[in-house]
């Protein structure tokens, strides 16, 4: 399958940070300073999430250090040094056990010592899943007295309960409630990235002025600056109409339904590629081989200067979670960004947002949670010049409503709004 000559591309201003992200120390003007807490961040050369150095980086008034954790997780891989980044120390875990707890704590605290020595800090800025680095980035910004923003991905500790990992009379979901309540009045701005959870905070008793709306987003993919597709397509084993899908391979990601949907589904003549890592990979794998698959394949996680290219080899992009309520209505699939932005048409599992997402791009299929195989079927079905157009409609929507320019912007002025005159020199 061919893909059209590119009608839309992004400004570049991403590729210019990351081709030299040391750019903003070279200058003498004096800047703002965000000290960023993000367990899971990594920059571009790494595998994940890279939205807080995308966002960041873009912005002209504030430089920024991000702290991360050295452990995040099983199968992430060392951590790279790379301009702007402080991995502080997490111990190691392999499953979701004590030891992940653990990682959580360990990296809370070396965050907050490791944050009250940085130099001249004006914002504290701390991002969720897990409530502890937001109680540390608060701790932070009260010792130094500077504005602590507060940053809403998941929306902990519920989305425990629906996950089924905590009781609701237990003793340490009722302290972590007590955090969450907390957290949220004393931040001074509340960053949400899904409508749900601006509905949630706000039903906690949280001004609805104090919470501000910036989902992921993604910029349409250059392809100029990408090598051929034919070439990549043999690079990465793509020899028929492939599905990818990339992310974590975790227990909120149900991955065991598109795995048994490809089983339901038999060989329609889509391969399914599944690349990244997490605690639910090895037994995806052993799944996949109970089940005879000779059409799903596991890749190793690569670094995100590397999706590009592995989505413009791809013909189809896969998002599936877990039917969780929670998930209708308080998420930013930012897999689901980067395959608007590849013009690649997607299937998804997901009701609520996602598929309010999907249906006002008309940009691929949403079937029921427990029926992925209808996805498979629709694009099995479907011509290359329908999957073209498809992909096509998807790159046009991310460009029109969720660029990361566009992104960062709304963050820019989220920080302006905190900063007083008075605060630099």
């Amino acid at each position: 399958m061919t893909k059209p000559e590119r009608d839309i591309c992004s400004t570049n201003w991403l590729k210019e940070v990351m081709n030299n992200p040391g750019r903003k120390e070279n200058t003498t003007t004096l800047k703002h300073r965000v000290l960023v807490l993000n367990h899971f961040a990594v920059p571009p050369t790494g595998s994940g999430g890279t939205r807080h150095f995308e966002m960041f980086a873009a912005l002209d008034k504030f430089d920024f250090e991000i702290l991360a954790a050295s452990h995040a997780g099983p199968g992430r891989g060392k951590r790279v040094k790379y301009p702007s980044f402080i991995f502080v120390f997490s111990s190691p875990y392999k499953r979701n056990d004590f030891f992940r707890i653990l990682n959580w704590i360990t990296y809370s605290v070396s965050a907050g010592v490791v944050g009250l020595l940085r130099p001249r800090i004006d914002v504290v800025y701390a991002s969720s899943p897990h409530l502890l680095a937001g109680l540390t980035g608060l701790m932070i910004a009260r010792i130094e007295r500077i504005p602590f923003v507060l940053e809403i991905r998941d929306l902990w500790p519920k989305i425990l309960i629906e996950m089924g990992g905590f009781r609701e009379k237990s003793l340490v979901y009722r302290a972590l409630l007590y955090v969450e309540t907390m957290l949220y009045r004393q931040a001074n701005t509340i960053v949400v990235m899904a409508p749900g959870s601006a509905a949630h905070i706000r039903g906690t008793g949280v001004d609805n002025e104090k919470i501000i709306y910036i989902p992921n987003g993604a910029d349409p993919t250059c392809e100029d600056d990408l090598p051929s597709r034919a070439a990549l397509r043999e690079s990465y084993g793509f020899h028929r109409r492939t599905a990818v899908y990339t992310g974590a391979h975790g227990p909120a990601n149900g991955l065991d339904e598109l795995v048994r949907a490809a089983a339901r589904v038999g060989d329609v003549g889509i391969d399914l590629v599944l690349v990244g890592e997490g605690v639910e990979k090895k037994s995806l794998e052993r799944l996949s081989d109970e089940l005879r698959l000779t059409n799903v394949r596991f890749l190793p996680p690569l670094p995100k200067s590397e999706i590009p290219s592995l989505l413009f080899a791809a013909d189809i992009g896969v998002h599936v979670l877990r039917d969780v309520p929670l998930f209708r209505h308080a998420i930013s699939p930012n897999k689901v960004f980067d395959y608007l932005a590849s013009g690649l048409p997607i299937i998804s599992n997901s009701p609520g947002i996602v598929s309010d997402i999907i249906g006002t791009a008309e940009a691929g299929w949403v079937t029921e949670p427990d029926r992925l195989e209808d996805g498979l079927h629709a694009a099995a079905s479907a011509s290359n010049e329908e999957l073209v157009e498809i992909g096509s409609r998807g790159k046009r929507w991310i460009q029109e409503n969720q660029s990361r320019a566009a992104m960062a912007r709304r963050l820019e002025n989220v920080l302006d709004r905190l900063m007083s005159p008075t605060r630099l020199g």
